[in-house]
């Protein structure tokens, strides 16, 4: 690790106290000189770090640039993020995690960047990710699956997400079928799930799971202003994006664990905006209102048209009717 590294790795974990010259070269190894000098670099990055005499240096605690230093002290994980690759520019975490992937790398790889100039949403569409402003992650999974339980991974996902915004920024989420968190009636954050079936075994060879969260955004774009939330305009929080990536690894986990038993669905089915709703439905350009009555155990979402036909939908795009 650059000595650089190692001396954001100590002012990380004492984040807003400040740790003397001296202790940190001793606990990484080098001279109280090569501190000074790997501590102007972190400066030179954007970091503010405040230094007086007798009182060592301090990171500020309205620090938010993500790094592997900052998000591990806040990890619970045995796997999920335990490599992590935190960059400041990517086209999209999802085709870096999914090369990555195609590579060998392990369950549990994250990906992560402070922007996406390419970031991938549903159907082709594109993913609002602009500097320092959201959370841009994607995790590499690799759970022994069959197929029919690894077309839950995704509203397993979603459930873990809910929880871990819930946690860190106290803000009630729920989920609009099957991807998307909502804050009240705009959206807070998209997933996108990609994966890799072995076809020989008949099951899954890994899944990409993308997270986009709107963190810190005051403001959207004129096209995306009447559908898109942050937790920054939801809450009044400046929210650190370090501990929501640990946090939402940390439920990840968990919530994995809980795919094969399907115990997970409840929680689904309880924090869904659409269940018991009017609903309008656009599959293959063709857009029709019906009722939602409910998501079965595969994830489906179950709804009753108005000739009184009832369907299990396994995709589509939805929304609200009132909207």
């Amino acid at each position: 690790m650059p000595l650089k590294d190692k001396v954001l790795a100590v002012l990380e974990e004492n984040k807003g106290k400040s740790v003397s010259g001296s202790e940190i070269a001793e606990s990484v190894g080098m001279t109280r000189s090569a501190v000074w000098k790997a501590v102007n670099r972190l400066r030179e990055d954007g970091y503010v770090i405040c230094a007086g005499t007798n009182k060592g240096y301090c990171l500020s605690e309205e620090s938010d640039f993500l790094s592997e230093q900052s998000i591990i002290p806040h990890l619970h994980t045995k796997e999920l993020g335990r490599k992590i690759d935190v960059f400041k520019t990517i086209d999209s975490t999802n085709n870096f995690a999914k090369s990555l992937a195609q590579l060998g790398a392990p369950n549990g790889t994250t990906v992560i960047s402070e922007i996406q100039t390419q970031g991938k949403g549903r159907s082709g569409k594109s993913f609002y990710s602009p500097f320092g402003m959201g959370l841009y992650m994607s995790v590499v999974l690799r759970p022994e699956l069959s197929v029919e339980h690894s077309l839950l991974i995704t509203s397993c996902a979603a459930v873990a997400v809910a929880e871990a915004i819930e946690n860190v920024a106290g803000l009630n989420c729920k989920i609009k079928w099957v991807n998307d968190i909502y804050s009240g009636r705009k959206k807070l954050c998209g997933i996108l799930t990609e994966a890799s079936i072995n076809v020989e075994q008949g099951g899954l060879e890994y899944a990409i799971v993308g997270i986009g969260v709107n963190v810190r955004n005051p403001s959207f774009p004129k096209d995306i202003a009447d559908i898109a939330t942050s937790v920054k305009i939801e809450s009044g929080k400046d929210i650190s994006r370090s501990r929501l990536a640990a946090e939402i690894l940390n439920c990840l986990e968990k919530r994995m664990d809980t795919i094969t038993d399907k115990s997970f669905l409840s929680e689904y089915r309880s924090r869904s905006n659409v269940i018991g709703k009017r609903i309008s439905v656009t599959q293959n350009d063709i857009t029709e209102d019906m009722d939602c009555t409910g998501i079965d155990e595969a994830g489906r979402l179950l709804v009753r048209l108005d000739s009184g036909e009832e369907k299990a939908l396994t995709s589509g795009t939805i929304r609200l009717v009132e909207e």
